[in-house]
């Protein structure tokens, strides 16, 4: 029953709008999928108890017999626990937090119940999602179903193991510097991190990187990730920064993607250190788009690094949340985190005033190219996914990895809020996925999922998944 789990969201939705398909049974065999894979992947860290959920199940299987089935009516939802469900702790993968219970949704998830999905439970996330191997004290290591060896990523990285691994159809995750496309990429899922303020990020009193981050779709089709977007979209008077409704369904206009587009390639952004074989994949997917007909182009500009900008803005954030508890809870955190987390005492306002130019220069950066350009394709990950545990590469084929390496490819787009996506390239020598991102002007949300959806028509990746 594994393989119902691994089809498309689309084809599941289909399904029970149908009635070929019960709600009940999708539930159950979900519950099942995520007690079997458990040991294995380790994707779902709290399951809600199973009477309530059949007891949902049942409800959306009477609506959808009454001719009122909404657009994701019985579909089973993880929730990354970074995210909050009403009557759910949402513990940040962090044991001083592991009582934080919560009396109401977030909006995200409040849209995606309202369009009918059923929350099954919460999804493993690094500590305060900081970095991208998926592990914490709380819960544990998540794993990857392509090699169980091998991390999934993160920090969205229980949710990309649960739609790889065939664990569940619908999960939500955040990216505040690849936290989507990373473990996208490295679980060979699709993955979107939607323009700043395209789906709602409301404050909470531990709320970080709270201009970087965003709610975006991580799923097995991008025709799937159209579903999450059409339902999540939308301002909200909580988030002051939310966009209003672009006034289309992305569903609906998925298939509009212009001809002859600019098409911008740079392999490495002029500082990234690319494993080789994952270098030959991404440019081969990424000349897909001059097979198809599009303008193509290496782009010979390059960015400066923003690691260490991006990492200390986000310790400095985290520490003035967390600060109250040090030191007399110290211990409780992981020591990695809490000594990223420390680092933020070093900020300055000058650092500050020198953070805040770069930022400025990258801005002047993104606008420029894309006036020569309608999309920029890059890799998306540098090397293969390391190992479940970490650490990561220091070095590279004899060549030292930048900080922040893992991320060198999608930081810029979360500091500058454009739009980028994830598709699967192909396969490492290594038998790991590896993936092409796509980044579009802001905004243009649209854009990007056009372009996704044609390279997934000319190279379809959603049939091949590992077995667990």
């Amino acid at each position: 029953m594994s393989d119902l789990l691994h089809r498309p969201l689309t084809e599941l939705v289909d399904l029970l709008a149908t009635r070929t398909l019960s709600p009940v049974e999708l539930m159950r065999t979900t519950v099942d999928r995520i007690e079997a894979t458990s040991d294995d992947l380790n994707a779902f860290v709290v399951v809600r108890e199973g009477d309530a959920l059949i007891a949902e199940a049942r409800a959306s299987e009477d609506r959808i017999a009454r001719g009122e089935g909404r657009p994701l009516e019985g579909i089973p939802l993880g929730v990354k626990d970074l995210e909050d469900v009403e009557g759910l702790v949402t513990s940040k993968g962090s044991v001083p937090f592991r009582d934080n219970l919560v009396g109401r949704d977030s909006v995200q998830v409040a849209r995606l119940k309202a369009a009918g999905a059923i929350v099954v439970g919460k999804t493993n996330s690094p500590e305060f999602g900081y970095t991208a191997i998926t592990k914490n004290l709380l819960f544990g290591v998540t794993r990857n179903p392509w090699n169980l060896e091998r991390t999934p990523g993160g920090s969205s990285g229980g949710s990309a193991a649960a739609i790889s691994g065939g664990v569940v159809p619908l999960v939500t995750a955040s990216d505040g510097g690849g936290s989507i496309r990373l473990p996208a990429s490295f679980t060979g899922c699709f993955g979107l991190k939607p323009s700043f303020g395209r789906i709602p990020h409301e404050t909470t009193d531990l709320w970080t990187m709270d201009d970087t981050s965003v709610y975006g779709p991580l799923t097995r089709t991008v025709e799937d990730a159209t579903l999450h977007m059409d339902a999540a979209v939308g301002p909200h008077p909580l988030d002051p920064n939310s966009l209003p409704h672009p006034g289309v369904s992305y569903r609906e206009i998925l298939r509009n993607l212009p001809s002859g587009l600019r098409i911008g390639y740079s392999p490495d952004l002029g500082y990234s250190v690319v494993q080789s074989d994952i270098a030959e994949v991404v440019e081969d997917a990424a000349r897909e788009f001059e097979r198809m007909g599009h303008h193509f182009h290496e782009v010979k500009q390059g960015l400066n690094e923003f690691g260490h900008d991006w990492g200390m803005v986000g310790a400095f954030e985290l520490l003035g949340a967390l600060g109250h508890l040090l030191p007399e809870r110290e211990t409780d955190f992981g020591r990695g985190f809490i000594r990223g987390v420390k680092a933020g005492g070093a900020m300055t306002p000058e650092l500050w005033a020198n953070i805040r130019r770069r930022r400025a220069e990258l801005n002047l950066w993104c606008a420029e190219l894309f006036e020569d350009y309608d999309l920029l394709l890059t890799p998306t990950v540098p090397f293969d996914a390391p190992p479940a545990k970490g650490p990561f590469p220091e070095e590279t084929e004899g060549r030292k990895q930048p900080l922040a390496g893992v991320a060198s490819f999608t930081i810029p787009f979360n500091l500058s809020w454009h739009p980028a996506a994830t598709v699967r390239a192909g396969l490492s020598n290594a038998g790991l996925p590896a993936g092409l991102q796509i980044v579009g002007p802001r905004h243009r949300d649209d854009l990007v999922l056009q372009a996704a959806w044609a390279y997934e028509r000319e190279r379809p990746w959603a049939q091949e998944w590992p077995r667990l």
